[in-house]
């Protein structure tokens, strides 16, 4: 995006109160087209608190309809919380506290308008990144219902899509109780698994959605594993997902700017993945397929999607800290030997070397877990033998020299813990 976009933007901007309605329309649809192309810096110059309050402001002196409103600034959040952009600029404006108003009042009317109260909660969570908690019994059960429309239509799917990319905006910190979308959100993921019919990043988003719910209750993890099956879900979405993407493209700024909704959609899900691994301790037998998957990723990202194969690493490296995630698996997913090759990477950045130490310390100390049954401390030491080889095989020990220096400095710049101690990070056999 050149600097005549932003300058365009801004320009159409300026013009909105001076316009009627319906040139207010063409100009908004022009300026949802400018941001399209922009990066995460561009999105964060014009969307500021005082483009917020002057919105806010035209409001106010009925300059500005609030169909309008809400034309352009559901599309600003669609893309602020799709491109992951951190802006807490609407937090502090005054239309942030406008929002609020008009949700409450709303919900209070005997005849609500149900896509109006949709469309204010879209704006306000996909714009946001501090919510009111009290809010929560109303935007919840509304974006839950607009979510569960059956219809197969495009228009009807792209309104499912954002209401489930609106509610993956509530972020894990925030706790709803499970009346307000257990049922709800159970039925849509139950319903995708059988029809397949919503987009990818809509069941992403309804995935997402349903594991921050985790951080506050761990009694979702039965209903998530085992009877949901995320992580089978989640291997078979990736692994599409990998095949749908143009792994060959060498140009990090193009690449930046205008990711397909497939790198997207994948990115999320790799995230996803490793708030599953970071929360739920329940084992599943598919383990070792999204392991794997994981690892495709990391293959195919190669030097031309370094962003997405570190994400794919970090994913890698919680996994191994979960504690019921076993080294078998991990070696049967190719996690290991994936780790060991990225290691020895000439253009690894510091914080993927602590990510591949991290993940490395974990599986020496799952692999010096003794057991009191013989049968089993046979298999631990057999695969002791089968983790050491490998190690020695890959020069991992002359790595891990190379760098143990550095560790102290890895340790204090990324408060991760990683042990000083050299035999830590070794396999015993």
């Amino acid at each position: 995006m050149s600097t005549s976009g932003t300058e365009r933007f801004n320009e159409l901007f300026c013009e909105l109160e001076h316009s009627n309605e319906d040139e207010q329309r063409k100009k908004i649809g022009e300026m949802n087209e400018i941001v399209e192309g922009m990066d995460f810096d561009e999105l964060e110059s014009i969307f500021n608190e005082e483009t917020f309050n002057k919105i806010y402001k035209m409001i106010e002196e009925k300059k500005m309809t609030m169909e309008n409103v809400i034309l352009l600034l559901k599309h600003a959040g669609y893309l602020k919380t799709l491109k992951n952009v951190w802006n807490p600029c609407f937090d502090s404006s005054s239309l942030n506290k406008r929002f609020e108003k008009m949700i409450f009042e709303e919900e209070k009317k005997k005849e609500k308008n149900e896509k109006l109260l949709v469309d204010l909660c879209g704006c306000y969570l996909l714009l946001g990144n501090q919510f009111n908690s009290e809010l929560t019994l109303i935007y919840v059960p509304c974006l839950l219902k607009a979510a569960s429309v059956k219809e197969e239509n495009e228009e009807a799917q792209k309104e499912v899509e954002m209401a489930l990319l609106t509610l993956s905006n509530i972020n894990e910190y925030i706790e709803v109780k499970q009346e307000l979308y257990l049922k709800e959100i159970t039925e849509i993921i139950k319903h995708q698994q059988e029809q397949r019919n919503l987009t990818k990043l809509a069941y992403q988003c309804a995935w997402l959605f349903f594991i921050n719910r985790f951080f506050h209750d761990y009694s979702l993890e039965d209903t998530i594993t085992a009877e949901l099956h995320f992580v089978g879900e989640a291997a078979r979405e990736l692994e599409e997902l990998t095949r749908c993407i143009d792994w060959k493209n060498k140009e990090e700024n193009e690449k930046r700017r205008k990711a397909t909704k497939e790198e997207i959609t994948l990115i999320r899900w790799v995230e996803t993945c490793t708030y599953y691994f970071l929360s739920c301790r329940l084992w599943n037998e598919e383990y070792v397929e999204l392991l794997s998957r994981i690892v495709q990723i990391i293959h195919a990202a190669g030097d031309n999607h370094r962003e997405i194969g570190n994400l794919c690493i970090s994913s890698l490296r919680y996994a191994a800290e979960n504690r019921d995630v076993k080294v078998e698996d991990l070696l049967k997913g190719g996690a290991i030997d994936a780790i060991l090759e990225e290691i020895q990477r000439q253009t690894l950045n510091e914080a993927i070397v602590n990510d591949c130490f991290q993940f490395l310390v974990n599986v020496s100390r799952k692999l010096k877990e003794k057991n009191k049954d013989e049968r089993e401390e046979e298999e631990r030491k057999a695969l002791n033998r089968k983790v050491f080889e490998k190690m020695e095989e890959e020069g991992y020990e002359d790595v891990l020299t190379s760098f143990h220096e550095t560790l102290k400095i890895f340790n204090r710049r990324y408060y991760h813990g990683l042990s000083l101690k050299f035999s830590d990070y070794l396999v015993n056999v």
